[in-house]
């Protein structure tokens, strides 16, 4: 459970462009759940540990559109009315940390997502679904061109130095530096949270968008997927500077280069798991060394968003659990252990 066990000779599998075609042409791995449709439009995931009871665990799922929401859905993909978050004007990515510092003697998990359509972050804490920003943060207010102002892509941060909450955020379009914004959120007393601009950085190639962020906590790393050029990876930590550290993928994708997971184990090991979108697939790269292993035909279709966690949560999930978003409306779960 603790360690990936690569099987040798993986390195067939990595044929990503085979006769021209633009479909996957791996073999086909069935997701173990389909969920219920949302009303508009599946965009990207978030997954909710419950820490008394796994398989009470939640997944959250933007519903991408003016009148849209955040669904939650069980672990049997079925949607749980009293948790979603309903009236939102285009969420579009949404993330989760544990434990965050309410008051100086009260934690809570909280999720964050952003709220195209009135340039905002909002942030609720979980599970019991109450606003903790008093109706939204701004985001890249200060930009002078409004047309950056829009955010689209975010993932939180919980250092390992100091134990400090952080967002990044990502938009829909933006200049080709400093495309991304990291807001350090922090505790008021009122119970509502505060949000404060930190720093600017992430080279953006023009290309296409930058949307999807995941990331590494423990090794304290951001990655993000210039989506017509590359993965590219940075410091999470401010203070460490803004320097590009890889660029990673250039090769491995059809058209764009979509969400990413992180599967991170406490020995060290993992995977960062990318999407394919336009081939059908995920791109499956090491997470000490970023180097390409092997890739997996998940049978998703335009897949944008996608989220993993790595602990055993029902007799479906004994390995993790693994959602990826389809064009479909609906999010496919996986056991973890099919993608090893």
């Amino acid at each position: 459970m603790r360690n990936l066990k690569y099987i040798a000779g993986i390195g067939a599998a990595v044929v990503l462009f085979s006769c021209g075609s633009k479909k996957s042409q791996l073999p086909e791995i069935k997701p173990d759940i389909i969920t219920e449709h949302v009303k508009y439009d599946t965009d990207d995931p978030a997954i909710w540990i419950n820490p008394e009871d796994a398989s009470q665990s939640i997944v959250f799922g933007t519903d991408k559109d003016t009148d849209g929401g955040i669904f939650a859905f069980d672990l049997e993909g079925k949607i749980i009315p009293e948790k979603s978050i309903p009236n939102i004007l285009r969420p579009n990515n949404v993330d989760l940390r544990y434990g965050f510092p309410v008051t100086d003697s009260t934690q809570t998990d909280i999720i964050a997502f952003t709220e195209r359509e009135r340039k905002m972050l909002r942030i609720y804490s979980v599970p019991d679904m109450k606003p903790l920003d008093g109706g939204g943060f701004p985001v890249f207010a200060d930009d002078a061109n409004e047309a950056f102002q829009y955010p689209m892509g975010v993932s939180l941060y919980k250092s390992a130095v100091d134990g400090a909450f952080y967002a990044i955020v990502g938009r829909k379009t933006g200049p080709t530096e400093n495309y991304l914004y990291q807001y350090k959120i922090t505790t008021q007393a009122d119970s509502l949270v505060g949000f404060d601009l930190v720093r600017k950085f992430g080279n953006f190639s023009g290309k296409k968008e930058i949307e999807a962020i995941a990331v590494d906590d423990a090794m304290g790393f951001v990655y993000y997927s210039d989506e017509g050029d590359s993965v590219k990876k940075y410091y999470a930590e401010p203070a460490k500077g803004n320097e590009q550290l890889a660029a990673f993928g250039q090769e491995d994708f059809l058209e764009d280069i979509e969400g990413i997971a992180i599967a991170a184990y406490e020995d060290g090991s993992g995977m960062i798991i990318v999407s394919d979108q336009q081939y059908g697939q995920f791109n499956i790269y090491d997470r000490k060394t970023n180097e390409l292993i092997k890739a997996v035909n998940l049978t998703t279709t335009e897949t944008d968003g996608c989220e993993v966690v790595t602990v055993p949560l029902n007799d479906t999930f004994k390995n993790g659990l693994f959602v990826a978003m389809n064009d479909d409306g609906t999010f496919y779960y996986y056991d973890l252990g099919k993608l090893k």
